[in-house]
């Protein structure tokens, strides 16, 4: 586990919140973490595997002034997760947003993919949204939070050998409209984020299926992990208060 240290954030949006991102070392997830730091937050994150990233993350947070901790958690262990956002809430005294990134894509057509990756692509992507949903909102009060990272697939999967994957986020519609209404009455709003292809290592810019998606797409490009943070950390700022059981597309037209 990584220590924590005190916090200085060039913006003061989020000042006095904390947030938990499920996935928070790498790619998305780790720009995630150092904008809601850089919007005032102290951020717990979890690492599935490796800890080198995670811990090179938590360094260069502190070493700006920020606050960090990270825990080694894998998110298809239900209680694993429950109990690494429940010790997150102890150290950190509470959980304002809580933002599910941690996700698997674990490709295969109907003949190719095995229950055991199916099972598995259910268990990552869509029981561990409820679980943590579940278990940070007994830590939030009025104004909290919950992002889900879901995919621009949800809304169109162009070739064979995804079904299970957009299956899975397609199903964080349906979730995150239920919790909506759940967790309205508390003030607590729930949206999911659907990126389109951004460039991280699963599905670098120049990879060999980026011109392929780049054909499919209005703005034929990658985005960068900064521009899916920046809607995050929109939906995780008082400014969007109003906003909620919404499943906001990020993805350059690729569902247009």
């Amino acid at each position: 586990m990584a220590s924590t240290a005190s916090s200085s954030s060039s913006s003061s949006v989020l000042a006095g919140k904390v947030a938990f991102v499920t996935g928070g070392s790498r790619g998305i997830g780790a720009a995630i973490v150092r904008r809601l730091v850089r919007d005032g937050a102290a951020v717990a994150f979890s690492y599935s595997s490796a800890a080198a990233p995670a811990d090179e993350l938590v360094r260069g947070i502190e070493a700006e002034g920020g606050r960090a901790l990270a825990l080694k958690i894998d998110s298809a262990d239900a209680a694993a997760l429950t109990a690494g956002i429940d010790e997150a809430a102890r150290t950190l005294g509470k959980i304002d947003i809580l933002v599910n990134n941690a996700g698997v894509f674990l490709g295969g057509t109907l003949d190719d993919l095995s229950l055991e990756d199916f099972d598995k692509t259910l268990n990552v992507n869509v029981r561990a949204v409820f679980v943590a949903a579940k278990a940070a909102s007994r830590h939030m009060g009025e104004g909290g939070r919950i992002v889900n990272i879901g995919s621009t697939n949800a809304e169109r999967m162009p070739w064979p050998g995804g079904a299970a994957y957009a299956m899975s986020k397609s199903a964080l519609k349906g979730l995150v409209q239920g919790l909506a209404r759940d967790l309205g009455p508390r003030g607590i709003t729930v949206n999911n984020v659907q990126p389109g292809p951004v460039n991280t290592d699963m599905n670098p810019v120049d990879g060999p299926n980026a011109a392929a998606m780049h054909g499919l797409m209005a703005l034929p490009r990658h985005g960068h992990p900064d521009e899916i943070a920046g809607m995050v950390a929109y939906l995780a700022s008082p400014q969007a208060a109003f906003v909620t059981g919404a499943s906001l597309n990020i993805d350059g037209g690729f569902a247009a």
